[in-house]
This record gives structure tokens, sequence and C-alpha cells, in this order.
């Protein structure tokens, strides 16, 4: 699956692949579906509740797992993408707030496969 999102203005391709795990796993030393299960569990990732923030699933969530999981997925689009913590250095805003909703298909079809 691929698709293309806007962070800080820019364009970023991503794309999960076979080779998305693995590449995770190289980089990272974690396992991607593990990590992914673990944000599973929590549920429809809604960082906002009646427009606010959401405190109580916020503090249940360890964020470097979904910088991780968008690096790899644009590290798996474009191969000239930079080691981390570079590339995160290339934005001034990184809103995960807007960007978790914009993924969660690609971390659903991770776990749960296409749906016939």
């Amino acid at each position: 699956m691929e698709k293309t999102i806007q962070i800080d203005g820019k364009d970023v391709r991503l794309k999960s692949t076979a080779a998305t795990p693995y590449r995770f796993k190289a980089q990272f030393n974690k396992d991607y579906i593990a990590e992914i299960a673990k944000l599973h569990k929590l549920g429809k990732i809604d960082i906002k509740k009646d427009g606010e923030p959401n405190f109580e699933l916020i503090e249940q969530m360890d964020f470097e797992v979904f910088y991780n999981i968008v690096w790899c997925m644009a590290k798996t689009a474009d191969k000239s993408i930079p080691e981390p913590l570079t590339w995160l250095d290339d934005f001034e805003e990184f809103p995960l707030f807007d960007i978790l909703p914009q993924i969660q298909d690609m971390l659903a079809i991770t776990i749960q496969g296409k749906k016939k």
C-alpha cells in the first residue's frame, strides 16, 4: 500500500510492503508487528476526544514507535531518505496528531490483511 501525505508542508510518500517489517527490525532492532500489535491493543487511535486531546490514550502510547513507523514507511517508498534523526531534522513540525489518522489504514492492513 502506498500513499502521499503532507508533513510540514512537504509531500511525503509512504509505502508499506512485505519488506517493511524487515527494514524496521534492521533499523530499530524491534519487531514491527509486535510494536504495531501493542498499539492495536489501544483500539482506534483517536488522539482527540470531543475536540480536546485524549490524555488517557496519550499516556498509554509510546510516540517513538510512530516516528519510527513513519520513517520506515518513508524509507520503503524512497531509499534515499537519510537516517531517522537526520530525516526528522528536515521538518520544523511533525504533527503526529494529524499524521496518525492518515496512516491508520496502512497499520491496520499490516495486522489484519486485506478485507475481501
